[in-house]
């Protein structure tokens, strides 16, 4: 199969950026400045939730699914990075796999959040990308299909935004993957939800935060594979060793690695998964 890039992040209150905007007091702690701002934005629009711009990226969790040189599958769950690196260093790191793989993006709310998220980020700190934003006009030797399928355009299948087909592209009929994943019999969030990321990454969390990321990132993969048993990607056979497939990779990092939370993520499948 062609290698697939399913992605998520999580971000908090960009306080430098805000700073440089706003005229914050110097006395202001960086958790009275986000507050501040967010009450701000409360007030205007009736939600706290900060403009894309604003968003700093914390954590950028993959799936990556392949198939070797030597015609193996293989499948990688994990978090660019390192918890200490900066914002630049995890940008830049999905950039680069887009970069060596020109892989199928996949996400769930991919257009509406993280890539616009991503864009506006990659700008602040200074990232390239070219193959990200091929669009057919650049002299590689495959340029030209970009013309007609690319990482941009809405309609274009090298990114699959779920959330967004599935609905039709109508806002109104979105649905959230936690549900949908738990309506087909995927175990959900496991952990926290969004809105506990910046509690959580101001108490220090950062590990908590990645290890919740990569069990969104596994359950949007988990939605792609049903996809692709509902398009004709995968016949049922296929799509059900690919299901056993994930486990048993899942089943291996559990024991391998400190990874408690695939434990319980694994025993979060229904039957009928």
């Amino acid at each position: 199969m062609a290698t697939v890039l399913v992605f998520d992040i999580e971000t908090i209150p960009d306080v430098a950026g805000l700073r440089r905007l706003e005229d914050f007091p110097e006395s202001m702690s960086d958790t009275e400045v986000a507050s501040k701002a967010m009450a701000d934005r409360a007030a205007k629009t009736g939600s706290e939730f900060l403009p894309l711009f604003l968003q700093k990226i914390v954590a950028i969790s993959c799936v990556i699914r392949r198939t070797t040189k030597e015609g193996l599958p293989q499948i990688k769950v994990g978090t660019l990075g390192t918890p200490q690196d900066d914002e630049k260093v995890l940008v830049q790191a999905f950039f680069d796999l887009i970069e060596k793989y020109t892989p199928q993006l996949v996400s769930w709310n991919g257009s509406g959040f993280d890539l616009p998220v991503l864009h506006y980020r990659a700008l602040a700190n200074h990232i390239q990308a070219p193959r990200y934003w091929e669009m057919g006009e650049s002299q590689e030797a495959d340029s030209r299909e970009f013309k007609w399928n690319n990482y941009i355009s809405r309609y274009h299948m090298r990114h699959l935004d779920m959330m967004d087909l599935l609905a039709k592209f109508n806002g109104r009929a979105n649905a959230p993957l936690d549900g949908l994943a738990k309506l087909c019999g995927f175990p959900g969030k496991m952990g926290m939800d969004g809105s506990q990321v910046w509690p959580a990454y101001q108490d220090g969390k950062i590990n908590d935060i990645r290890r919740y990321c990569e069990t969104d990132v596994v359950n949007t993969y988990l939605m792609y594979c049903r996809f692709q048993l509902l398009r004709g990607g995968f016949s049922l056979e296929e799509y059900q060793e690919e299901i056993e497939f994930v486990k048993a990779y899942l089943e291996k990092e559990a024991k391998e690695s400190n990874g408690a939370q695939w434990q319980e993520y694994l025993q979060g499948f229904s039957a009928d998964a």
